[in-house]
């Protein structure tokens, strides 16, 4: 996954590149990806698998209707999610290879993406992600069961060497009383 990482790709006939940066980019590899300040198709393969772009009335520098062409047109991307966070609407498209499709709520009232075994829908004004039926942690949630199991950890340490020391001191006293017990025999 890429956060607002520039993609610069050929157009047929033409010298210059497209470019376009998106909100977040999954690209799916088995491998690393070296991208460090622009993806650039096609050296860098495979190309982008779903694009994830927030709108809102604050962004309007960024030329969505452009974006969602080059990513339909240009580039192919086989699923857009668009997240417009005023009115808290989310919108998937799947690319059926000529064009985007939108995508319908599955039983569960959530976007499915197949491929991935993956389903997204907003949740308390958040969009959310399920794998496999289950809902994921947001990274905040993940960060506070991080920290405690980290403090769990620190506290069985401390205790782990507690009774080293405990068993440490006990050692030297049997050791002293065997001494003294052999001494007086």
């Amino acid at each position: 996954m890429f956060n607002e990482l520039l993609v610069q790709y050929p157009l047929p006939g033409q010298k210059k590149l497209g470019q376009v940066v998106p909100d977040n980019m999954v690209v799916l590899h088995d491998g690393p990806i070296d991208a460090q300040l622009s993806f650039s198709l096609p050296l860098v393969q495979p190309g982008p698998f779903w694009i994830l772009e927030y709108v809102s009335k604050h962004s309007r520098q960024k030329d969505y209707v452009d974006n969602l062409r080059r990513y339909e047109q240009d580039l192919k991307v086989p699923y857009y999610l668009l997240f417009d966070c005023d009115t808290k609407a989310l919108s998937l498209y799947r690319h059926d290879g000529e064009k985007y499709q939108p995508a319908s709520p599955n039983a569960n009232g959530r976007l499915a993406i197949a491929e991935l075994d993956v389903e997204v829908a907003i949740r308390d004004g958040w969009v959310r992600f399920w794998h496999q039926g289950t809902l994921l942690a947001l990274p905040a949630d993940l960060q506070r069961e991080l920290d405690h199991t980290r403090e769990q950890l620190n506290e069985m340490t401390q205790r782990a060497q507690s009774a080293e020391r405990e068993a440490a001191e006990l050692r030297i006293q049997l050791e002293q009383l065997t001494k003294n017990k052999n001494g007086s025999s």
